[in-house]
């Protein structure tokens, strides 16, 4: 059996600021934007330069119900993870560019991690797992520098 996980769904308040955010701010890729005119929204993607893997999906609070889960969407538990192969080159750059980083940057066993926000207040882990962690080793890329 062979299944993959395509996409994330993160519940944003407008498309135009997700994307300004994740272009600009994160340096992602947009995959797709295409207007869906039956149903009044956009279909917008957004991937990690470089990957291949899961995309993330950039979805519009369309109902009241929603709305609470804009930038809280794990409860308060980081619930992204973003790897790299230079932690140290992206996390200046993220504060460069204004993200803000609400738990410094720790060396831990798997290896080098820091937890920031994004522009609604979800948290998301910068990792740079170690070259022999499992998840490293799954994926069949190394990190380039050994931490």
């Amino acid at each position: 059996m062979n299944q993959s996980i395509v996409h994330i769904a993160v519940v944003v308040r407008d498309y135009d600021e997700a994307l300004d955010f994740y272009l600009n701010k994160l340096d992602f890729v947009l995959v797709e934007d295409t207007y869906l005119p039956e149903q009044d929204k956009r279909w917008v993607v957004v991937s990690p330069p470089g990957s291949a893997g899961t995309t993330l999906l950039l979805a519009r609070a369309s109902k009241p119900e929603q709305l609470p889960f804009i930038g809280n969407q794990a409860g308060g538990r980081v619930f992204l993870f973003l790897n790299t192969d230079d932690f140290w080159r992206d996390y200046y750059r993220m504060i460069a560019r204004g993200i803000t980083f609400i738990r410094p940057p720790k060396e831990e066993g798997y290896g080098v991690v820091a937890v920031f926000e994004d522009l609604y207040g979800n948290l998301w882990d910068l990792i740079q797992l170690k070259k022999e962690h499992s998840i490293a080793k799954r994926s069949g890329k190394s990190n380039r520098s050994r931490i």
